[in-house]
């Protein structure tokens, strides 16, 4: 590990009053769920698999939806377990320093680690919504469907398309989140990006409100992000390495 970035990044953490966390898929990898961006990534490896992603897609094309049942079905967050990154950040949240921690994820496993202070901007894959009227459902009911047999399920209330809780391109934010998200990253005196690439607006741009708000920048990540140049110091240790470090290095000089 490189000890002086990692030593940097605790005495920003211990001097800060109030911690601000933004998480990316990059703190989920060891818990074998892929990124999209990186070396390994679902993006990387099959570019067309974007497409999934994108709303306008989805509510046209019928194979797509279908197929991405299927694979919501077999989503590696159903079997995955919190690892030593999210824990650590609940370390840093039973220890009074965080303020909240704003997620990209959708696969809830900070709140499996015992977070509770989780902004998730991007949606969960926990829970399914109807996109005509709104009606919400655990994901898992209406998974059982597909197992019996219905392939693209309907929302049994109204008849439209179902989708996974989760935000698409194309797809506005929540607005009463992303105002939580914003309002955490103003309040923080220490932004701590753990995961992240930076690289999906408007999220990428809670750093720029952080440090406008007069907060310092603090960046892990596997991979260079738009935002480095910005930040006080930038960590380049694997995400369930550097957070339980910088933690624990914390929580010791209590």
């Amino acid at each position: 590990m490189a000890l002086d970035q990692l030593e940097r990044a605790a005495r920003q953490v211990a001097a800060s009053g109030t911690v601000t966390v933004l998480t990316g898929a990059g703190i989920s990898t060891d818990s074998g769920i892929p990124d999209f961006r990186g070396p390994n990534g679902v993006w990387t490896k099959n570019p067309a698999a974007e497409r999934m992603f994108t709303l306008q897609t989805y509510l046209t094309d019928p194979e797509l939806r279908r197929r991405s049942w299927r694979d919501r079905a077999e989503h590696a967050a159903w079997t995955a377990q919190p690892n030593s990154g999210h824990r650590a950040l609940v370390e840093l949240e039973r220890s009074a320093r965080m303020g909240a921690l704003v997620t990209q994820n959708i696969d809830g496993l900070h709140q499996a680690a015992g977070s509770g202070r989780v902004i998730e901007v991007h949606g969960t894959l926990h829970a399914a919504q109807c996109l005509s009227c709104g009606a919400r459902s655990p994901m898992q009911v209406v998974l059982a469907r597909v197992t019996a047999g219905e392939p693209d399920p309907p929302c049994e209330l109204c008849g439209g398309l179902l989708k996974s809780a989760t935000v698409s391109f194309g797809q506005a934010l929540d607005p009463q989140v992303w105002r939580a998200a914003v309002s955490a990253a103003r309040a923080g005196d220490l932004l701590l990006v753990a995961g992240s690439s930076l690289q999906v607006q408007p999220v990428a741009s809670l750093c720029d409100v952080a440090v406008g708000s007069g907060a310092r920048l603090l960046i892990m990540n596997a991979e260079a992000t738009p935002y480095d140049a910005l930040a006080d110091v930038v960590v380049r240790e694997p995400l369930a390495e550097a957070p339980p470090a910088v933690v624990g290095s914390v929580l010791a000089r209590d």
